[in-house]
């Protein structure tokens, strides 16, 4: 079975701000919407925010390599280079990251780079790449 595309909803408590953050500096295309919802292009899956203005966002953090990483949290398995294309962008545009881009397992099964940040709404994001595709369920 080949493999398609997911869908992800998440919730948002600001629709113009998220939009402005997945769209501008996140830089995705933007596909269907309306008034309390709109779905991007998340390097070929589909996202979708979706308002709720009681979302909270990330309260708790769990120790992973020695860093703090955010739960809940999604994001994108990206080619190797294409990583560093990534972080490189969004760092000019100026993100904030929770944990900076850096190589994670270093000569160890599951060796990745991995970067998070949060959006407008605090749902965390990780974007990693693994140099080796087939390490990604390593042990």
């Amino acid at each position: 079975m080949s493999l398609q595309p997911f869908h992800l909803a998440i919730p948002v408590n600001d629709l113009a701000k998220a939009r402005s953050f997945y769209s501008d500096l996140l830089g995705f295309e933007e596909g269907r919407s309306s008034d309390h919802w709109v779905d991007y292009n998340f390097f070929g899956h589909q996202l979708v925010i979706h308002l709720d203005p009681n979302h909270k966002g990330v309260m708790v953090a769990n120790a992973v390599d020695g860093k703090e990483v955010p739960v809940p949290h999604f994001g994108v398995v990206l080619e190797w280079d294409a990583f560093d294309t990534f972080a490189d962008r969004i760092r000019q545009k100026g993100i904030d990251f929770i944990i900076e881009p850096y190589l994670r397992f270093e000569g160890l099964a599951g060796e990745q780079k991995t970067l998070f940040f949060k959006d407008p709404s605090a749902n965390a994001l990780e974007f990693k790449s693994f140099k080796h595709i087939s390490s990604l369920f390593a042990t």
